[in-house]
């Protein structure tokens, strides 16, 4: 993983970190669903890389994206290097 050192005094919103967990809560809670479903997708995953020697190319892509964008929103709400809202989507 690899974020932007921010300038703090010219890119961040000094205020906006109060709000920034709140702004958050919609993407937490698909995210919990998505979670879900991406352990749903390893299992199934394991069971195909057991019998064809093969990790299906469309598991491996949604299990990155529920990854990337866990990665996104942990960036934005906690770690607190950007003040761009997230998008609500698997790809960056």
């Amino acid at each position: 993983m690899d974020f932007d050192y921010p300038d703090a005094k010219q890119q961040l919103n000094r205020w906006l970190p109060l709000v920034k967990w709140f702004l958050a809560i919609p993407h937490y809670i698909l995210l919990l669903l998505l979670y879900i479903g991406a352990v749903v997708a390893v299992i199934v995953a394991w069971f195909a890389v057991l019998f064809t020697g093969r990790y299906p190319r469309d598991l491996f892509n949604f299990v990155e994206g529920v990854i990337r964008w866990g990665n996104r929103v942990a960036g934005y709400a906690f770690i607190l290097v950007t003040d761009r809202y997230p998008p609500f989507r698997l790809r960056a």
